[in-house]
């Protein structure tokens, strides 16, 4: 009889093996085969359809009684539902194990919500509904405690650790994606369901491995932004499932989500700022029209650093193109533009975001508000997160840390002092005022409703661009 065994990563069949089963490599001499882990359910299928009999030793996982005291509203509920629809009822049996019985469903699938939406609790009512040992995998420590303490919080299990300085495997696990990758060999046997949470992560080269290596029948990806400029979301859709579900801020905003208003504010460069602009895109550009570089795309833009490595002049066109991206960004009077704001919303709690670390400091000296950057840190993060949950800081000022990962208190006040044209970047700005006023110590997304801003009665969010530079494109790109 064929047999299914899981070893360092991948799915091992030893005995007579069918052609053409999915992923599967065979050595005729040995009469075995290997396939990566992630081939596990469509060997299974395969295998099933044919009526071949196996001996599936690949999972051995006791049922999980897990109760959460969570009741989801009608959109998590049709997300939850659009997820679970995607599972295979028809190779099911209601007398097997618990692990022949989530091999054989296997829901796969990637849900899109806003920040503040209540992915989180999502997540934590699919691991209910399967009730089979899971790993959750997030991008960042402050992801990890979060989801741990939500975890202890719900369910009456132990919970484990991948990450952080601890290494604690738990029927549920959390883990960051760099934990995760490096465990894959040796836990990839150990849960039924992964839980990617901002699963656009997963495109990265080094974490597909993640999905390629465990063999986990069920995944759920949950992110707010699950396409990708590189295109590597459809890698991700073959590892975890397709996207099953989208909403995005504008069918959430007003019921679930605060409203908001986006406003555009333009200033001119200085007179100084204007001569040194045009000096350093001049010299980009020129390089661009003796070139044979059309730059209509990233892998355009790729082919140009690379050239830079041997061409002096691909070179300074670069570092130019770099002078006058700092100089559009970082003009003075957005800091004076800035300036007027503050005073305007001195009763708003206030994130202003940043594309470099350098201005950050600027504004924390100029304006006496708290910084939060790369360098910070985390208990001085968390100190300051707190004062400003509490209203003891009115504003934060950051570079890029607080666009994920991170639980960021009430605001409803954000000025986008300068940032790149990834849609991304600007959808999780634009969340991190959107949350509605959670009740009690319940995660994002999960309370009732809030009365959206002290001062304006909505949430806003600034974009200050120089005008007459490339800023103004990159800001249409982002929108």
């Amino acid at each position: 009889m064929l047999r299914l065994t899981f070893e360092d990563g991948t799915i091992r069949l030893a005995g007579e093996i069918p052609a053409d089963l999915p992923g599967v490599e065979r050595d005729p001499r040995s009469q075995t085969g290997r396939a990566p882990a992630v081939q596990y359910h469509p060997i299974r299928r395969a295998l099933a359809d044919r009526g071949v009999a196996f001996e599936d030793r690949v999972l051995d996982l006791a049922p999980l009684d897990l109760r959460s005291t969570y009741d989801l509203r009608a959109y998590q509920r049709d997300a939850l539902d659009a997820w679970l629809d995607t599972a295979d009822e028809s190779g099911t049996d209601n007398g097997a194990s618990g692990s022949d019985r989530i091999a054989a469903l296997a829901p796969r699938g990637v849900l899109e919500l806003p920040t503040g939406s209540g992915k989180t609790v999502i997540g934590i009512e699919a691991m209910e509904r399967l009730g089979t040992p899971t790993l959750v995998v997030v991008p960042t420590i402050d992801l990890l405690e979060q989801w741990r303490r939500e975890l202890e919080r719900e369910f009456d299990v132990p919970v484990g650790q991948l990450g952080g300085g601890e290494q604690v495997l738990e029927p549920l696990t959390v883990a960051t994606y760099d934990s995760a990758y490096l465990r894959a060999d040796d836990v990839g046997d150990r849960f039924g369901l992964l839980v990617f949470d901002e699963v656009h992560h997963l495109g990265g080269e080094g974490y597909r491995d993640i999905g390629r290596l465990f063999a986990a029948p069920a995944r759920l990806g949950l992110t707010a932004t699950f396409e990708r400029p590189d295109g590597a979301h459809e890698v991700i859709a073959e590892l975890v499932g397709p996207l099953v579900y989208r909403l995005d801020v504008d069918d959430l905003a007003g019921d679930h989500l605060a409203r908001y208003d986006v406003k555009r504010l333009e200033v001119a460069l200085t007179p100084e700022e204007r001569e040194a602009y045009e000096r350093h895109q001049g010299t980009f550009t020129d390089y661009l029209a003796r070139s044979d570089i059309q730059l209509r795309s990233g892998s355009d833009y790729q082919e140009l650093v690379k050239r830079s490595g041997s061409d002096p002049e691909a070179r300074d066109a670069l570092l130019a193109k770099q002078r006058a991206r700092e100089i559009m960004m970082n003009a003075d009077r957005k800091v004076e533009e800035l300036a007027a704001l503050l005073d305007r919303h001195r009763d708003d709690r206030v994130i202003v975001f940043t594309a470099h670390t350098d201005l950050v400091y600027r504004l924390s000296e100029r304006f006496l508000v708290p910084a939060i950057t790369g360098e910070t840190p985390a208990e001085e993060r968390r100190e300051i997160l707190s004062r400003f949950r509490a209203g003891t800081y009115s504003t934060v000022a950051t570079a890029n840390v607080l666009n994920e990962g991170i639980d960021v208190p009430d605001a409803n006040v954000a000025v986008l002092l300068s940032g790149s044209g990834s849609e991304r970047e600007f959808t999780q700005r634009l969340g991190r005022i959107l949350r509605p006023k959670e009740d009690g110590d319940s995660p994002e997304g999960t309370g009732g409703e809030r009365e959206v801003g002290q001062g304006t009665g909505r949430a806003l969010l600034y974009e200050i661009v120089s005008e007459e530079t490339a800023e103004e494109r990159v800001a249409r790109r982002r929108r």
